[in-house]
Protein backbone atom coordinates (compact mmCIF):
# COMPACT_ATOMS: atom_id res chain seq x y z
CA UNK A 1 0.00 0.00 0.00
CA UNK A 2 1.42 3.40 -0.92
CA UNK A 3 1.37 6.43 1.33
CA UNK A 4 -2.16 7.28 2.38
CA UNK A 5 -1.50 10.77 3.73
CA UNK A 6 0.47 13.61 2.17
CA UNK A 7 1.53 16.77 3.97
CA UNK A 8 -1.27 18.55 2.07
CA UNK A 9 -3.72 16.25 3.90
CA UNK A 10 -2.61 17.44 7.35
CA UNK A 11 -4.43 20.46 8.76
CA UNK A 12 -3.30 22.41 11.80
CA UNK A 13 -5.20 24.71 14.18
CA UNK A 14 -8.63 23.86 12.79
CA UNK A 15 -11.26 25.98 14.58
CA UNK A 16 -13.96 23.27 14.79
CA UNK A 17 -15.53 22.87 18.21
CA UNK A 18 -18.12 20.17 17.43
CA UNK A 19 -18.10 16.80 15.71
CA UNK A 20 -20.36 18.15 12.95
CA UNK A 21 -18.00 21.06 12.23
CA UNK A 22 -15.04 18.69 12.14
CA UNK A 23 -16.75 16.23 9.78
CA UNK A 24 -17.96 19.05 7.51
CA UNK A 25 -14.39 20.35 7.25
CA UNK A 26 -12.98 16.89 6.51
CA UNK A 27 -15.63 16.21 3.84
CA UNK A 28 -15.02 19.56 2.11
CA UNK A 29 -11.25 19.03 2.14
CA UNK A 30 -11.66 15.52 0.72
CA UNK A 31 -13.40 17.03 -2.31
CA UNK A 32 -10.85 19.86 -2.65
CA UNK A 33 -8.03 17.31 -2.63
CA UNK A 34 -9.68 15.04 -5.23
CA UNK A 35 -10.23 12.24 -2.73
CA UNK A 36 -14.02 12.52 -3.02
CA UNK A 37 -16.42 13.94 -5.58
CA UNK A 38 -19.32 14.96 -3.35
CA UNK A 39 -18.90 16.66 0.03
CA UNK A 40 -22.53 16.08 1.08
CA UNK A 41 -22.35 12.34 0.34
CA UNK A 42 -19.00 12.06 2.11
CA UNK A 43 -20.37 13.94 5.13
CA UNK A 44 -23.43 11.66 5.18
CA UNK A 45 -21.11 8.62 5.23
CA UNK A 46 -19.09 10.06 8.13
CA UNK A 47 -22.27 10.87 10.06
CA UNK A 48 -23.80 7.44 9.36
CA UNK A 49 -20.71 5.79 10.84
CA UNK A 50 -20.72 8.12 13.83
CA UNK A 51 -24.39 7.25 14.45
CA UNK A 52 -23.36 3.58 14.87
CA UNK A 53 -21.09 4.55 17.75
CA UNK A 54 -18.53 7.20 18.46
CA UNK A 55 -15.18 7.17 16.72
CA UNK A 56 -13.66 9.11 19.59
CA UNK A 57 -10.88 6.98 21.00
CA UNK A 58 -8.53 7.90 23.85
CA UNK A 59 -5.84 10.46 24.66
CA UNK A 60 -7.48 13.16 22.53
CA UNK A 61 -7.72 11.20 19.27
CA UNK A 62 -10.67 10.25 17.07
CA UNK A 63 -10.74 8.01 14.00
CA UNK A 64 -13.77 9.10 11.98
CA UNK A 65 -14.20 7.02 8.87
CA UNK A 66 -16.41 7.10 5.82
CA UNK A 67 -17.06 4.50 3.14
CA UNK A 68 -18.85 5.87 0.10
CA UNK A 69 -19.11 5.68 -3.68
CA UNK A 70 -18.42 9.45 -3.58
CA UNK A 71 -14.89 8.67 -2.35
CA UNK A 72 -12.66 7.86 -5.30
CA UNK A 73 -9.39 6.96 -3.58
CA UNK A 74 -8.44 5.70 -0.16
CA UNK A 75 -6.81 8.40 1.92
CA UNK A 76 -6.25 9.64 5.43
CA UNK A 77 -6.66 13.25 6.52
CA UNK A 78 -5.22 14.42 9.83
CA UNK A 79 -6.82 17.39 11.54
CA UNK A 80 -5.33 19.00 14.63
CA UNK A 81 -7.86 21.23 16.33
CA UNK A 82 -7.07 24.64 17.78
CA UNK A 83 -9.23 23.82 20.80
CA UNK A 84 -10.77 20.76 22.36
CA UNK A 85 -13.66 19.28 20.38
CA UNK A 86 -16.68 17.99 22.28
CA UNK A 87 -16.62 14.47 20.84
CA UNK A 88 -17.79 11.44 22.77
CA UNK A 89 -14.74 9.28 23.42
CA UNK A 90 -13.77 6.06 25.18
CA UNK A 91 -11.97 7.92 27.97
CA UNK A 92 -14.59 10.68 28.12
CA UNK A 93 -11.96 13.27 27.21
CA UNK A 94 -12.31 15.85 24.43
CA UNK A 95 -10.62 15.35 21.08
CA UNK A 96 -7.64 17.34 19.81
CA UNK A 97 -6.72 15.27 16.73
CA UNK A 98 -8.84 13.46 14.14
CA UNK A 99 -7.25 10.85 11.91
CA UNK A 100 -9.99 10.59 9.28
CA UNK A 101 -10.25 7.66 6.88
CA UNK A 102 -11.84 8.16 3.47
CA UNK A 103 -12.51 4.83 1.77
CA UNK A 104 -14.17 4.03 -1.57
CA UNK A 105 -17.20 1.77 -1.04
CA UNK A 106 -15.59 -0.92 -3.23
CA UNK A 107 -12.68 -1.15 -0.76
CA UNK A 108 -14.87 -1.28 2.36
CA UNK A 109 -13.83 -4.78 3.42
CA UNK A 110 -10.16 -4.64 2.48
CA UNK A 111 -8.36 -1.32 2.46
CA UNK A 112 -10.72 0.07 5.10
CA UNK A 113 -10.05 -2.67 7.63
CA UNK A 114 -6.29 -2.60 7.06
CA UNK A 115 -5.98 1.17 7.48
CA UNK A 116 -8.40 1.28 10.43
CA UNK A 117 -6.60 -1.48 12.32
CA UNK A 118 -3.20 0.08 11.66
CA UNK A 119 -4.36 3.52 12.83
CA UNK A 120 -5.89 1.99 15.96
CA UNK A 121 -2.55 0.30 16.69
CA UNK A 122 -0.72 3.60 16.14
CA UNK A 123 -2.89 5.26 18.76
CA UNK A 124 -1.52 2.79 21.33
CA UNK A 125 2.02 3.97 20.55
CA UNK A 126 2.96 6.80 22.92
CA UNK A 127 5.77 8.02 20.64
CA UNK A 128 3.39 8.32 17.68
CA UNK A 129 0.77 10.15 19.74
CA UNK A 130 3.38 12.53 21.11
CA UNK A 131 4.77 13.25 17.63
CA UNK A 132 1.34 14.05 16.22
CA UNK A 133 0.27 16.15 19.21
CA UNK A 134 3.45 18.22 19.45
CA UNK A 135 4.52 18.66 15.83
CA UNK A 136 3.51 21.69 13.81
CA UNK A 137 5.07 20.26 10.64
CA UNK A 138 2.55 18.57 8.32
CA UNK A 139 5.34 16.57 6.64
CA UNK A 140 6.46 15.10 9.99
CA UNK A 141 2.88 14.18 10.90
CA UNK A 142 2.22 12.65 7.47
CA UNK A 143 5.42 10.59 7.67
CA UNK A 144 4.51 9.31 11.14
CA UNK A 145 1.07 8.18 9.94
CA UNK A 146 2.39 6.62 6.74
CA UNK A 147 5.10 4.72 8.58
CA UNK A 148 2.54 3.04 10.78
CA UNK A 149 -0.31 2.64 8.32
CA UNK A 150 1.62 1.23 5.36
CA UNK A 151 3.48 -1.48 7.26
Amino acid sequence: MSDVVAASQVFLDNPASTVDEALEFISAKAVELGIATDAAATLAAFKAREAQGTTGMQAGFAIPHAKSDAIVKAAVLVVKFAHEVAWESMDRQPIRVAVALCIPEAEAGTTHLKILSNVALLLMDDAFCSTVKTSDDPAVIAAAVNEGVTQ
